[in-house]
C-alpha cells in the first residue's frame, strides 16, 4: 500500500433527506501516507467532517472503499471499529470534549483504560503526554480551572497518549484566539515530526492552513484541488 495509512477509493456518502437523498461525498479518491500533516479545506457543507468520520470509523461509505490502517471500514463490526479507534486513531475536536468532573490526568488516562493498559505503564504514558503539551504541572487540575488553549492542549495529550498512527482534528482552533491557535498547531506539528503520526485536519482557518504540508480543497462533496505545500 506504498506506506499509506489511509486509502479512499471512490468513496461516496449519501444521507436521507426527506423523500430524496443528499450526497455529502461524491467519489472521493485520496490516500494519506505515514507522517503527513494534511488538511481538508472547504466551506460548511463541503464534506470535510463526513470524510473525517469515515476515516475515523465513526461512519461507513455508502459506496466505495475506505481502507484505514489496512482495515476496510465498511466491513468492520462495531467491536472491530472500536478497537481500530482505541489503538490506531486519536481524535481532537473543536469543543475539547473533556470530562469536567475528572482531573487533567484522568481525562488523558481514559484512552489507556480502554486499552486495558497496566496502571504503572498508564501513569508513565499520561505524564509523558502531558510533558509533550507543557501541562505536566496541571495534571491534578480540573478542566474548569484551565484556559481554552490549555483545554485544547489536554485534548491533544488525550489523543496522543496512545501514540496512534493517525490523528483526526476537526476544526481544532475554532474556539481559540490567534495566539492560542498558533501554539496549538505548533504543538501538533512538533508531535507530527517527532512521532511520525499522520495528522488530518478539517479546517477553514488560515492560521492552521499555513502549517499544513498538503491542502485538499473540497467543494460539494468532491475534491476540487489537492495541493502539496513546499515548505521553506
Amino acid at each position: 500500500m506504498n506506506n499509506n495509512v489511509v486509502n479512499l477509493e471512490n468513496v461516496t456518502k449519501r444521507f436521507p433527506a426527506g423523500k430524496t437523498e443528499f450526497t455529502a461525498l461524491n467519489k472521493i479518491n485520496l490516500s494519506f501516507g505515514k507522517g503527513e500533516f494534511a488538511g481538508l479545506v472547504g466551506p460548511s457543507g463541503s464534506g470535510k467532517t463526513t470524510l473525517l468520520n469515515i476515516i475515523g470509523s465513526l461512519d461507513i461509505p455508502t459506496e466505495g472503499k475506505a481502507i484505514v490502517l489496512n482495515k476496510d471500514i465498511g466491513q468492520l463490526s462495531h467491536k472491530e471499529a472500536a478497537a481500530l479507534r482505541n489503538f490506531g486513531i486519536g481524535f481532537i475536536f473543536q469543543t475539547y470534549n473533556l470530562l469536567p468532573v475528572y482531573s487533567v490526568f484522568d481525562n488523558v488516562e481514559f484512552a489507556l483504560l480502554l486499552q486495558k493498559m497496566p496502571s504503572d505503564k498508564r501513569k508513565k504514558a499520561v505524564m509523558e503526554a502531558l510533558e509533550w503539551v507543557g501541562l505536566a504541572d496541571r495534571a491534578h487540575s480540573r478542566p474548569s480551572t484551565l484556559s481554552g488553549g490549555e483545554c485544547q492542549r489536554v485534548a491533544i495529550a488525550r489523543a496522543m497518549v496512545k501514540k496512534p498512527q493517525i490523528v483526526l482534528a476537526d476544526e481544532p482552533s475554532a474556539n481559540l484566539d490567534s495566539k492560542n491557535s498558533h501554539h496549538i498547531v505548533q504543538t501538533m506539528k512538533r508531535l507530527n515530526q517527532e512521532l511520525k503520526t499522520t495528522f488530518i485536519f478539517s479546517t477553514h482557518d488560515e492560521k492552521v492552513m499555513q502549517y499544513l504540508d498538503r491542502i485538499i480543497y473540497l467543494k460539494d462533496g468532491m475534491v476540487e484541488k489537492d495541493e502539496q505545500i513546499i515548505t521553506k
